[in-house]
């Protein structure tokens, strides 16, 4: 979770540099000085929207170890069991899924796990003290036979892209509604006032909220792809369902019969909404669902 808002924070403040700048060099106010013109319009809200995605991703990786703190283990320096054996598991689950063999990292924390970077085959992996600690080597593997299905996916690639879509249309959509206010509610007759930049941050917050539910929804998706993946690389699905069940604090087998009522475990519907995975009884019964 930590990695989804450092993400989405790096990218929304890049997305306000660019939107800044473009507007000191009087873009903004071209756009909008002799009428809306909605192309230049959308151009510009692609460019800013995208740009931001992209620069967010490709600094991914450093931004990812600089936040947890995660050290890279050296295949070429001596090692522990440990390390050797992680190095091990996640070249062997790289090569079953035809990418390049990822770093591969650890970092103190509670139990969890991630995969970053821009390109599949320039990947990070990267596991918690807490989760080594705290599972088998069966279910640890399980785990990252999921974060190498994430990287096999391209899934740091795909929300990306869905990202700077949603980014387009926030800088697009903000600033239609503050052209509309300015000119037609403010009767603004000559360029654009304050009226119109006010009205644009505004919409900005609360559309760049309403986006962070669409890019929350495709994350969600994405786990479950994750899960079948680790599935696959594993030859079982049982080993996945096992590491959830520990993750979730459950007993492998049988769901809570709540579940099925409520559907979200100790959460609300709205924060729901913004939920990056999905619970962990709708992953396991996804995989118990496989054929």
């Amino acid at each position: 979770m930590k990695r989804i808002v450092l993400f989405l924070m790096t990218n929304i403040a890049v997305l306000i540099v660019l939107s800044a700048t473009l507007r000191i060099f009087g873009v903004d106010r071209y756009i909008t000085a002799e009428g809306l013109n909605v192309q230049a319009l959308l151009v510009f809200s692609a460019i800013v929207g995208f740009t931001g995605a992209f620069i967010s991703l490709l600094l991914s990786k450093p931004m990812a170890k600089w936040s947890t703190g995660a050290k890279v283990i050296d295949p070429n320096a001596p090692n522990g069991p440990r390390e050797i054996w992680l190095l091990d598991t996640v070249h062997q689950l790289a090569d079953r899924a035809g990418v390049g063999r990822p770093e591969v990292a650890i970092y103190e924390g509670e139990p969890n796990a991630f995969a970053t970077g821009a390109f599949k085959n320039n990947s990070l992996v990267a596991v918690s003290t807490g989760l080594l600690e705290s599972m088998t080597e069966e279910e640890v593997a399980a785990v990252l036979a999921h974060e190498v299905a994430h990287v096999a996916n391209g899934d740091m690639v795909t929300l990306t892209l869905i990202q700077g879509v949603v980014n387009t249309f926030v800088v697009f959509l903000a600033r239609v509604v503050g052209y509309f206010v300015d000119r037609i509610l403010l009767k603004n007759e000559r360029g654009v006032g304050l009226g119109y930049y006010a009205v644009v941050i505004v919409c900005e917050i609360i559309f760049g909220i309403l986006a962070s539910i669409i890019v929350a929804w495709f994350s969600r998706q994405r786990e479950y792809r994750a899960d079948a993946g680790a599935a696959h690389l594993m030859g079982s699905r049982e080993p996945m369902i096992r590491a959830l069940a520990r993750l979730g604090g459950l007993q492998p087998g049988e769901l809570p019969k709540s579940f099925e009522a409520s559907g979200i475990s100790g959460r609300g519907a709205v924060s729901a909404l913004f939920a990056s995975h999905p619970p962990i009884q709708a992953r396991i019964q996804a995989l118990q669902a496989l054929r």
